[in-house]
C-alpha cells in the first residue's frame, strides 16, 4: 500500500441492482414503476425554458417544495427536498446521528443504512427481525443514538401499523427517528400525521416508485421546521445546488397530477395481490407485501438457481446472498403482461405448463 493511501477513506460501497439493457427484457429486479410518469412530467422534459437553464437554478427549491407542501397540508418550512431519497437520508444521517451511541435500524433492510453509518463514522447495530420479518418495536425502547427503518421495510414489503410506529416514536424522545416511506403509496399507513405531534420525527418519502421518476432523481423529508433547518445548513454546507432546474419542473408537474398519481398506484396494487394469488398457486410463500414488489421463496426450488434461470431468460429479479435471506427472490410488480410472462416461464421451469 503506497503512503498517500493510509489516509484515504475506505468504505464498502452500496450494490445497487442491476441494470441491463436487453432487447425484450422484463425488469423486475429494482422496484421501478412500470408506468411512464404524468403527462405533464414529459411536458416539462420537452419544453425547457433555455433562459432558465443558463442560470443556477433556486437553491431553495421553492418551487418543488411549494407544491409539496400543499400536497401533504403542511407549511413549506417543514419540506426538504434532494437528489432521490438517498440524497435526503444522507443528509439527514451526517445531521442528526452525531452521538457516541449506536444508531439502530434492521439487520435485514435497505442496504444503504449500513453503508452510510461507516462512510460518517457513525456506531450503528443491527437489530434482528424476528421469524416473520417484522419488526420488534420493544428492541428499539433501549438507549441509542438514532432510529432509522422503513415502512413498509425493504427487501421483505412488510408494513408495520402507525401504533407501532408511534411507540418507537414515543419512546425515543431524546434522538432523531427517520421513517423512510419510500413504498408507503402502495397500500401502508404514512407517519406523515405523526409530524405536528413529534418534533423529532423526520419523514422520508421518494418520487422514484409511485411517481415513475427513478431516473430523475427526486426525494424529500418532512418534519418540524427545525429539523428541516439543520438538514438545509447541512445541504448548503455540501451543496447548494443539489435541485436542476429538470428535475424541480418535473417534480412540480408529477405532484400536481393526483389522478394520475392515483390511477398508477391503483393499477400497480391490483397487479400485485393477483401475483399473490398466481404465485401461491406454483407454491411460493411470502410475507404480506404493502410494497410494489414481493419477497418469494418456495420449498423446492432454490432461489439462486430460479434467479439464473430467469435473468438467461430475460427475466431480471433481486437476489441476496445474505443470511436468513439467501433463499427469497425479490420481485418488482410489472405490467399485468410482464407479469403473465413471469408466471408462464416459472410454471414452465417447475413443469406445471
Amino acid at each position: 500500500m503506497s503512503k498517500w493511501e493510509e489516509n484515504v477513506r475506505k468504505v464498502t460501497p452500496y450494490t445497487p441492482g442491476e441494470q441491463p439493457n436487453r432487447p425484450g427484457m422484463i425488469k423486475l429486479n429494482t422496484n421501478e414503476n412500470p408506468y411512464p410518469p404524468a403527462p405533464g412530467v414529459l411536458k416539462a422534459m420537452t419544453a425547457p425554458d433555455g433562459d432558465a437553464l443558463r442560470r443556477y437554478p433556486d437553491p431553495a427549491a421553492s418551487v418543488l417544495v411549494n407544491a409539496l407542501a400543499e400536497r401533504y397540508q403542511v407549511d413549506p418550512s417543514q419540506v426538504f427536498v434532494g437528489v432521490g431519497s438517498d440524497d435526503v437520508l444522507a443528509m439527514a444521517f451526517m445531521t442528526f446521528f452525531n452521538s457516541e451511541k449506536p444508531i439502530l435500524f434492521p439487520d435485514i433492510t435497505y442496504s444503504f443504512y449500513p453503508v452510510w453509518a461507516e462512510e460518517f463514522r457513525i456506531p450503528f447495530e443491527k437489530v434482528a427481525l424476528k421469524d416473520d420479518f417484522t419488526i420488534c418495536k420493544e428492541d428499539y425502547y433501549r438507549e441509542n443514538g438514532g432510529i432509522v427503518f422503513p415502512n413498509p421495510n425493504a427487501p421483505t414489503a412488510l408494513a408495520m401499523g402507525l401504533e407501532d410506529v408511534e411507540e418507537i416514536i414515543r419512546h425515543n424522545p431524546d434522538v432523531v427517528v427517520i421513517v423512510d416511506e419510500a413504498y408507503v403509496d402502495f397500500g401502508a399507513e404514512s407517519a406523515l400525521k405523526l409530524v405536528e405531534k413529534y418534533e423529532n420525527l423526520l419523514v422520508v418519502q421518494t418520487f422514484s416508485k409511485s411517481r415513475s421518476l427513478a431516473g430523475m432523481r427526486i426525494g424529500f423529508a418532512i418534519g418540524n421546521p427545525v429539523l428541516i433547518k439543520y438538514l438545509n445548513d447541512v445541504k448548503y454546507s455540501f451543496n447548494s445546488y443539489t435541485m436542476d432546474q429538470t428535475a424541480l419542473s418535473c417534480g412540480v408537474a408529477a405532484v400536481k397530477d393526483e389522478a394520475y398519481f392515483q390511477e398508477t398506484t391503483d393499477k400497480i396494487k391490483k397487479t400485485r395481490e393477483n401475483a399473490k394469488v398466481e404465485l401461491a398457486k406454483l407454491g411460493f410463500s411470502f410475507p404480506d407485501s404493502k410494497a410494489n414488489f414481493l419477497f418469494i421463496t418456495h420449498p423446492e426450488y432454490q432461489a439462486k438457481d430460479l434467479f439464473q434461470a430467469l435473468r438467461e431468460e430475460g427475466i431480471y429479479v433481486r437476489y441476496f446472498a445474505q443470511p436468513r435471506i439467501d433463499n427469497y427472490l425479490r420481485v418488482s410488480i410489472g405490467t399485468d403482461g410482464q407479469m403473465e410472462a413471469l408466471y408462464a416461464f416459472l410454471r414452465q421451469y417447475m413443469g406445471k405448463a
